[in-house]
């Protein structure tokens, strides 16, 4: 098997598993890590080499493809001790998924380019489902030669992929500016299904009209179910996560000087759910706070 078809992968999640999958199904090899082992083993026998460690993920002039959870997981996985990015070295490539700052993208890329292998940054819009059906959205910016190299993969996982450039960092900027869009058409929904509510007009009904006529696409009909319903388990993006991504939207945006106050208002929202203890709740569960406002139970 070829260097390119025996990969690396890190983070066996809600995300990176069915993603993972998908890529044994198109023949790939991968040698896996996630810190819980057991992830592992739900991949199968059949292409998958467990690593004991991020390193072991990885072999010189490779590909590591990496889909965890926060920036801090992603900076472990490849500087700390038992890392891979001291492995993948000359001619390697990253391939980082993960929804992270463009701070820590930089830093990320600089690090490698340092020791000759390149950094492509990945994220991806859709929910596990989505990552399932291998129907993601990827947004992609690095190196042309590296997302060259890359683009077979993201073929498999995605059902397109949107190029923006060669600075790493952009492809986060995007994500972050397309989760903040996503929160506040959730917040939006929440708070006029609850005018709704309160009026005595079913929020399903309106949900309905809403989604089919002025406001058609994923996110109103897919999120606008689940709020109009109430319901927010199991979790397809939980409500920590969200919090964590708007935190990095107005982290970035301070950064780069950009006043954002509705993600100033959707970062309470969020912060009063996990001060509610509705952190593992999907992110929809951010429509309790205006529920609880108007003076309705949550499961009214």
């Amino acid at each position: 098997m070829d260097n390119d078809q025996t990969i690396g992968f890190i983070g066996l999640g809600q995300m990176g598993q069915p993603m993972a999958t998908n890529l044994l199904s198109a023949g790939y090899h991968l040698h896996a890590y996630n810190r819980s082992a057991g992830r592992i083993q739900e991949l199968g026998p059949v292409g998958v080499t467990p690593a004991a460690k991020p390193a072991e993920a990885a072999k010189p002039g490779g590909i590591v493809v990496t889909m965890v959870a926060n920036d801090q997981a992603l900076e472990d996985v490849v500087l700390c001790m038992g890392g891979f990015g001291e492995v993948l070295g000359e001619g390697g490539v990253h391939l980082s998924m993960s929804t992270v700052a463009p701070a820590t993208a930089r830093r990320l890329a600089d690090y490698h380019a340092d020791r000759g292998s390149a950094y492509v940054a990945a994220p991806v819009f859709g929910r596990p489902e989505a990552a399932a059906a291998r129907k993601l959205w990827i947004c992609v910016a690095g190196a042309s030669a590296a997302k060259s190299r890359v683009q077979a993969l993201l073929d498999v996982m995605g059902q397109r992929v949107y190029d923006f450039g060669d600075n790493p960092t952009a492809a986060n900027v995007v994500k972050l500016a397309g989760n903040f869009l996503i929160v506040t058409a959730l917040e939006a929904m929440a708070e006029s299904f609850t005018l709704a509510a309160k009026n005595g007009v079913d929020p399903g009904r309106f949900a309905s009209l809403m989604s089919e006529t002025l406001f058609g696409g994923p996110v109103y009909q897919n999120y606008g179910r689940l709020i109009a319903s109430g319901t927010y388990e199991p979790a397809g993006f939980k409500l920590s996560l969200g919090k964590k991504d708007i935190d990095l939207v107005l982290q970035t945006a301070n950064e780069s000087r950009v006043p954002m106050p509705l993600a100033s208002l959707l970062h309470d929202r969020l912060l009063a759910g996990l001060a509610r203890n509705r952190g593992d709740l999907d992110w929809t569960a951010l429509a309790l706070g205006a529920r609880e406002d108007a003076g309705l139970s949550a499961g009214s």
